[in-house]
């Protein structure tokens, strides 16, 4: 079980089976999403994605998506619609997009936020209040 591989294998039929999951219980709902970024331990920028949505118990749910190693605005915009594609969501279905104040994230003419809503108008920004 200390075997690299095993552990990899181990966390990649978890992450399969998460998903199928995720899949079901969303099944076509509208949702928001929450977007942070931070460096990790090799000052490296990693971006963690959470989905929320309400479900059909009327539920206030929130999962963890993916983590993204991205740092340009366009390039962050293409590794969520690539997240949320892995889990059978797509831009359409997006109501809402909360994000922290860096600029390439909140920006008003080139950050995600404008990126995305350029593709879904509905999908409204709200800046993160917690940052």
């Amino acid at each position: 079980m200390t075997s690299g591989t095993i552990q990899k294998e181990i966390a990649s039929c978890c992450t399969e089976a998460v998903t199928k999951v995720i899949k079901e219980e969303m099944d076509g709902c509208l949702f928001s999403i929450l977007v942070d970024e931070s460096r990790d331990i090799s000052i490296k920028e990693q971006m963690a994605i959470v989905v929320r949505y309400v479900n059909k118990k009327g539920q206030v749910i929130e999962r963890f998506l993916g983590i993204k190693h991205e740092t340009t605005s366009e390039a962050l915009k293409m590794a969520v619609v690539q997240v949320l594609s892995a889990h059978g969501l797509t831009i359409a279905q997006l109501r809402g997009q909360g994000y922290d104040g860096a600029s390439n994230m909140r920006g008003e003419f080139n950050g995600v936020q404008k990126l995305i809503r350029d593709e879904n108008p509905y999908a409204f920004y709200i800046h993160c209040f917690a940052h």
